[in-house]
């Protein structure tokens, strides 16, 4: 079996740092919000705790983007420009993840250090960290201080509105943790992916050789 260095070091502690944060983020809004359901922490400290969890993951999500944009790493990202290319491989994927894996098929994506991402994990992630993330950190910073972003907050519908998206992309939030860690479970074993994310290397099957026999 091949191993390939698909995870550079930058790339492993922002998203160790960031899993952690996200479930953090999790676990303190759920104290904030249902205050009357759940006793996991006082409430001050649980509101001090997320403001500063928020931030951090902030700073986080520039080195990410700061990464990508100023190394070559950003071609992992790049999109399939054949509509037809990528209409084949996401049928191909979802056909692996709907029922080839539970019958021993192979996954038709091979990771590569330029080509880590299958054609769903592209464009899922592009929506995620260009779009849904940012849009959390925004709403979350205009709540933490309803006063000094007031007109922002009237210019996007009001307290209301705000709030409603940041819950929204919350429970979003959590669906996406749970699928990402199912996913993350279907290498050749339960471990192999978190492993990789660790050690930087993914470990590669190697192809089956065709019978050549007479």
């Amino acid at each position: 079996m091949d191993k390939l260095y698909i995870h550079p070091l930058p790339i492993r502690i922002w998203h160790w740092t960031n899993a952690i944060g996200f479930v953090l983020l999790i676990a303190t809004g759920l104290q904030i919000r249902y205050l009357d359901l759940f006793q996991l922490m006082p409430f001050k400290l649980a509101a001090v705790a997320h403001t500063w969890i928020g931030f951090v993951l902030i700073a986080n999500f520039f080195i990410w983007l700061g990464f990508y944009l100023f190394t070559d790493k950003i071609k992992v990202y790049h999109p399939e420009l054949s509509p037809m290319k990528y209409f084949r491989a996401s049928f191909r994927q979802i056909q692996f993840y709907g029922y080839g894996i539970f019958k021993g098929e192979p996954n038709p994506h091979h990771p590569t250090a330029y080509h880590k991402f299958n054609a769903l994990q592209s464009m899922l992630y592009q929506i995620i960290m260009m779009l849904l993330v940012p849009l959390q950190f925004f709403t979350g910073v205009l709540l933490w201080d309803v006063t000094r972003f007031s007109s922002m907050v009237d210019l996007f519908g009001g307290l209301r509105v705000v709030d409603s998206v940041h819950v929204l992309l919350f429970i979003v939030f959590v669906g996406i943790i749970i699928v990402h860690v199912y996913l993350a479970s279907l290498g050749h074993t339960p471990s192999a992916h978190f492993k990789a994310m660790i050690t930087g290397y993914e470990e590669v099957q190697d192809e089956p050789k065709a019978n050549t026999a007479a």
